[in-house]
């Protein structure tokens, strides 16, 4: 991460909540955006430790972040989340829905438990956050960006429930962008391809077959780090992107 520019800082006086941001992906956004001058709410929903890393890595450089524990698919939780997080920082200006769970099964074994575990965190949690992030933006408007997927579009096999829900957040985003507009909330999607990350690596993605197929068929020839897509996510947080809402950008070295 860069060491913190606040002094002219893009997000300079921005308070910023990222879902499951102890990790990954989130985490380096949670990163990118404090050093770009925001103060910023990593939540997680067990992680707690992790959380707790990130922030202080955030404080070692000169920024400003809390940790804040919710189930993002927890009405109750994620009310409770933004109720902190306005207590402690002020309205927000910025939510980073990247909260999600993945999982690559055959057709054969899908099962209702897996459907709803997918659906719950990566389609419902981002309605309820969204939802409960409303009560909480400054009345100047501000911006929210859902973290999709390159399998929304690229749909590869065993992951037909995964790519529905992504497939989900790339509908979403642009009908809240009509819906939100009016309120001068801006709603954009990041749509990462395979990113090195704890899951990915957890999972044995990022090694292997899959890895080496993924890299094959990608014009930049290899697969991504957290620090390839947090760049985006200030992009949309800030004026840069002042008169851009409802759009959906991959990043994925080329990959479609």
């Amino acid at each position: 991460m860069k060491e913190n520019k606040m002094k002219n800082g893009k997000l300079n006086g921005k308070v910023a909540v990222v879902t499951g941001a102890s990790k990954g992906i989130g985490a380096g956004i949670a990163k990118e955006l404090a050093a770009e001058g925001a103060s910023v709410v990593v939540n997680y929903a067990s992680a707690k430790q992790d959380a707790d890393r990130v922030v202080d890595e955030i404080s070692k450089r000169g920024g400003k972040a809390i940790a804040i524990r919710g189930n993002v698919a927890k009405k109750a939780e994620v009310e409770r989340l933004f109720t902190e997080a306005e207590k402690a920082l002020g309205k927000i200006d910025t939510l980073v829905n990247n909260a999600g769970v993945y999982e690559f099964v055959p057709l054969e074994e899908v099962t209702e438990q897996q459907f709803h575990r997918l659906f719950d965190t990566n389609v419902l949690g981002m309605l309820l956050v969204t939802q409960e992030a409303l009560k909480h933006f400054n009345p100047d408007g501000g911006s929210v960006i859902n973290i999709g997927s390159l399998a929304g579009t690229l749909t590869p096999p065993t992951a037909v429930v995964y790519n529905a829900t992504k497939g989900a957040v790339d509908a979403i985003t642009r009908t809240l962008a009509k819906e939100l507009g009016p309120r001068k909330i801006r709603v954009n999607s990041i749509n990462p391809g395979m990113v090195i990350t704890e899951g990915t690596n957890a999972g044995g993605y990022t090694e292997g077959d899959l890895r080496k197929t993924f890299e094959a068929q990608t014009p930049l020839g290899r697969i991504g780090e957290p620090d390839d897509i947090a760049p985006a996510a200030v992009f949309f947080a800030s004026a840069d992107s002042a008169w851009i809402t409802g759009e959906t950008l991959v990043i994925a070295g080329g990959l479609r």
